[in-house]
């Protein structure tokens, strides 16, 4: 009979997505993770399969967080351009260590997406989520005459998109809080009815 895991999956997850995150995928090795997890080797292999196995749960988890706490932030105001700067404006008030740290996902992206079809299928189904979700903003923002009405809500979202994923890699290369700040305001400002 085979022997109950003795060990919650969902929080070795979660610690292991702690360190990818810290660390990066190949800077991480297994002892780092078994460390981090609390678990053994031969436990991590029955669960997970191996390291990359483990990313792939971790990153996915962190995207499924990730995405959760962006339509929060956006529904969180009753101004849709006032929510979408919010998104902006938080990685603005990260703390430095937070900014260092960056984005699981877009650090993910930056690493290894071009040569590992699997994190690059879990960044496309990411930036899928998060474009439609700027989308809709949009959408709803120009319905409450926020927004130009000639602005394409397809080529915003994806504008959004890109324009965060920028700016969490130079919130990680140590740009100020003001100069972030600057870059969200004048993210939402160009998007603004005049």
């Amino acid at each position: 009979m085979a022997r109950p895991k003795e060990f919650d999956r969902e929080e070795a997850v979660k610690r292991a997505m702690v360190v990818f995150w810290e660390k990066g995928y190949e800077a991480t090795s297994t002892d780092d993770l078994l460390r981090a997890m609390g678990i053994g080797r031969q436990s991590m292999y029955d669960t997970f399969g191996d390291k990359h196995r483990l990313f792939l749960e971790a990153l996915q988890r962190y995207q499924a967080e990730n995405a959760a706490g962006l339509m929060e932030r956006l529904r969180s105001e009753p101004s849709p351009l006032a929510a979408l700067e919010q998104v902006f404006l938080v990685i603005a008030n990260e703390s430095p260590a937070e900014r260092a740290r960056g984005c699981l996902g877009v650090n993910a992206i930056t690493e290894l997406a071009r040569v590992d079809p699997e994190v690059a299928s879990v960044s496309r189904a990411a930036a899928m989520t998060c474009e439609a979700a700027f989308e809709r903003v949009v959408r709803e923002a120009k319905r409450k005459g926020e927004v130009r009405a000639s602005v394409d809500e397809r080529q915003a979202g994806r504008f959004l998109l890109t324009a965060l994923q920028g700016l969490r890699v130079t919130a990680k290369a140590g740009a100020s809080p003001e100069a972030l700040r600057e870059v969200a305001s004048f993210t939402v400002s160009g998007l603004r009815a005049r």
